[in-house]
């Protein structure tokens, strides 16, 4: 791709404006004031979406819930649209009026989205107007994953976590930063350790889901404390019933679209039992995500019929692996935020030997949704962890 780059040129892509049809809303109310629900023995969420819970979720999807309030909000930030690897990808970028502002690469997963991000976006770009100092601030660019929102699906077999990697390796090229961190979670956290180990532009990682192996030596748990491996425990215990979802989108991604992309309250309750279980909450995930948030970017995904593209990345990933499916060693420096609500939580000591790891930091709250559940806190590992990294 051929362009003059410079440092962090704000013009490059088409501007883009969220701007939904009136007859999509229509439909979806339509849609939603037709649904057929299914019997339930009442078990609160013990064998999938709770039924009354979501009744009430989608009574207030189609007569309470705002979604032009909710696009004006989110059209604060300026959107564009570049060809990338041949195809639009989108994208926020939001440049800080600070000088010295580094670039910060924010990278969602599945089932979220750029969206995940709308309660961080200001803070970390404007860090004076929100409690921080100029030296904190961040051009902050926001992508939507290949499949994702308004990115075009792939075309062809192969984007796997890699290929996604290498587009957005491309997207901070054409923008003309250099020495960027990346930070993710989720599929985020797969693409960021790619990026730390392809894209030497790439300068350090900040990850609140880290994919660490157990490490391959006699006792993997001898430079592990009691308390760290009890987090290990309860991690493996809260996801060792809820990860069925990933067989099915592995395997028959298409099969189960046709399902989701048909029926919104089939789409809500596909994803936002995922908020529930993910989520740090004690009971109502409400309380850990507003419905608004958690609506919104179900309505993204429901507007941009998305969902199955998105989660064919699982069958990418498990039917056209890398070679070697993740890199052996990322050597950029790398923060972890353990959230104590997050699916997998493994020891410092095991993170060690699959990244240069120069911070951990235990948070008091918070779950996988980090940047949407507490944003005040996210925001602030960002600044310490930056701080910490070398110079």
């Amino acid at each position: 791709m051929p362009v003059a780059l410079q440092s962090g040129r704000p013009d490059i892509g088409d501007r883009f404006t969220i701007q939904i049809a009136e007859p999509e809303l229509e439909d979806l109310a339509r849609r939603l004031e037709m649904t057929r629900w299914p019997d339930s023995l009442g078990t609160d969420w013990a064998d999938g979406t709770d039924l009354r819970w979501l009744q009430g979720i989608c009574d207030y999807w189609q007569h309470g819930f705002d979604w032009r309030a909710e696009e004006r909000s989110l059209n604060r930030f300026p959107h564009f649209r570049l060809n990338v690897a041949g195809q639009p990808l989108h994208f926020i970028h939001q440049r800080s009026r600070q000088p010295k502002a580094r670039p910060l690469l924010l990278l969602h997963g599945w089932p979220g989205s750029f969206v995940e991000f709308r309660n961080v976006i200001d803070a970390l770009s404007d860090p004076l107007a929100h409690g921080g100092r100029a030296e904190d601030a961040f051009h902050v660019v926001v992508p939507s994953i290949p499949g994702y929102g308004f990115s075009e699906a792939p075309v062809e077999h192969g984007c796997n976590g890699r290929a996604c990697a290498e587009r957005f390796q491309a997207l901070m090229a054409t923008l003309g930063y250099r020495d960027y961190l990346a930070q993710g979670g989720d599929w985020g956290s797969h693409i960021a350790t790619w990026l730390g180990a392809l894209d030497p532009s790439c300068a350090a990682l900040h990850l609140n889901l880290v994919f660490a192996r157990k490490p391959r030596n006699d006792n993997p748990f001898a430079d592990v404390s009691d308390a760290e491996r009890a987090r290990l425990e309860t991690s493996r215990q809260r996801t060792r019933e809820g990860l069925g979802y990933q067989e099915i989108q592995g395997t028959r991604p298409q099969t189960l679209g046709y399902g989701l992309n048909d029926s919104p309250v089939g789409l809500a309750a596909w994803i936002l039992e995922k908020f529930h279980a993910w989520s740090d909450h004690d009971g109502d995930p409400e309380s850990a995500i507003g419905r608004d948030d958690m609506l919104t970017n179900v309505a993204l995904y429901w507007f941009t019929r998305s969902i199955t593209s998105s989660m064919r990345l699982y069958f990418e990933q498990r039917q056209h692996p890398s070679d070697p499916p993740v890199p052996e060693y990322v050597d950029k420096p790398t923060a972890v935020a353990a959230f104590p609500g997050e699916l997998h939580l493994p020891p410092p000591a095991w993170i060690k030997h699959s990244y240069r790891l120069v911070r951990y930091s235990l948070q008091p709250r918070g779950g996988h949704f980090a940047a949407l559940e507490v944003p005040e806190l996210f925001v602030a590992d960002l600044r310490s962890a930056v701080a910490d990294f070398p110079s």
